[in-house]
């Protein structure tokens, strides 16, 4: 609805204009036409007299028609203007509402994964693998527990687990990542891990790209494994789970239903809490890049660019437990005048290219 709006404006605006050209032209050779019966009067002399008065006449109808007209410019252009706002307003709240529903899309995937992280670290298999006095086929079948989850849960890349020295004990894809073995002890997600104060806590790190994990982009989440498994016992190792960022967020960013004649000047990100982007629907779109997002610490809001481009915000508000991470869902809309420029500029190219290609074979 608020492009039709704004289209309309357009159109509204482009119409006037052409008709009070219209209307212009018509006053110009009406005032030539006066100007000629005037000169014709004079030498007429006494004669024409009559005649002037008449072309008098028509030049002064002539001017107030375009006053008229350029009145009536006037307050289309402004009636436009004001319709354009309007729709600018109207656009910016919806596709500020499209931000937010992608933020909360993320919030609430983002919530299961600290439910599982504090579920598994639970699992028998699990604690017993953080024994200090646990054996390999202990071990084994806790990598083969691991495994099994995975199976079920395909947005992880690989589970991991890690005794209370930071050395990994058991992953879950032991043939498609040598994990174990690994020392984890200086990285950010064992650190607060094993810094919990229960059971219920968790830890999460910012995306990143993981080398032992073929280089792809993950989430990181994480929390201690507990004597027992119960939520205040003993810490006796930590569980690192890493969420597949790159492939899932692609589909979330890619999820929104836009009208087609929208969607190809659209596009949708997710930026973190320092506006670096994080996932677009983009593949342009450089991933780890700043964006000056001005967004003034509104929890939602849109502004216009200088092109009529708008840049559409919100804020994560969290999910149930999951408090988020202060990152935003930003939505990048051009106005649909530049889409049809650079489609002009792609068929005149395509034109100019089969013209070589005829001039050619002509030869």
């Amino acid at each position: 609805m608020p492009e039709r709006i704004l289209n309309a404006a357009t159109n509204m605006s482009e119409l006037t204009t052409a008709k009070v050209n219209e209307i212009q032209n018509v006053t110009k050779t009406a005032k030539m036409l006066a100007m000629n019966a005037l000169i014709e009067a004079s030498r007429a002399g006494e004669a024409g007299r009559g005649f002037a008065v008449v072309a008098n006449e028509v030049t002064n109808i002539s001017q107030k028609i375009t006053s008229i007209a350029n009145e009536l410019q006037e307050l289309f252009v402004d009636e436009a203007a004001e319709l354009r706002k309007t729709a600018q307003i109207v656009r910016g709240s919806r596709l500020s509402d499209l931000a937010l529903y992608v933020i909360e899309l993320i919030d609430r995937n983002l919530y299961e994964r600290s439910c599982d992280v504090r579920w598994w670290a639970t699992d028998s298999a699990v604690v017993q693998g953080c024994d200090a006095n646990a054996d390999d086929a202990t071990r084994k079948f806790a990598c083969k527990r691991l495994g099994v989850i995975l199976d079920s849960y395909t947005v992880y890349l690989d589970l991991w687990v890690a005794d209370k020295n930071g050395r990994v004990i058991a992953n879950g894809r032991p043939d498609r990542y040598g994990a174990i073995g690994t020392d984890v002890s200086g990285k950010e997600w064992f650190r607060q891990a094993m810094a919990t104060r229960n059971g219920g806590e968790y830890a999460v790190a910012d995306i990143e790209n993981n080398e032992a994990l073929g280089g792809k982009s993950v989430a990181t989440y994480a929390t201690a494994v507990r004597a027992g498994g119960e939520e205040d016992g003993e810490i006796v190792g930590a569980m690192g789970i890493f969420f597949d960022w790159e492939e899932q967020a692609e589909l979330v960013v890619n999820s929104i239903n836009l009208p087609p004649e929208e969607r190809e000047r659209t596009t949708i990100m997710i930026v973190d809490r320092d506006c670096k982007i994080i996932a677009s629907s983009d593949r342009m779109m450089r991933l780890g890049e700043y964006m000056a997002l001005r967004h003034n610490k509104e929890k939602k809001g849109a502004y216009l660019l200088e092109d009529e481009t708008i840049v559409a915000h919100a804020l994560t508000p969290g999910y149930e437990t999951y408090a988020g991470l202060g990152w935003r869902g930003v939505i990048v809309q051009k106005p649909a005048s530049s889409i049809a420029a650079i489609r002009t500029q792609a068929n005149n190219v395509r034109r100019s290219e089969d013209l070589f290609q005829r001039q050619r074979i002509a030869v």
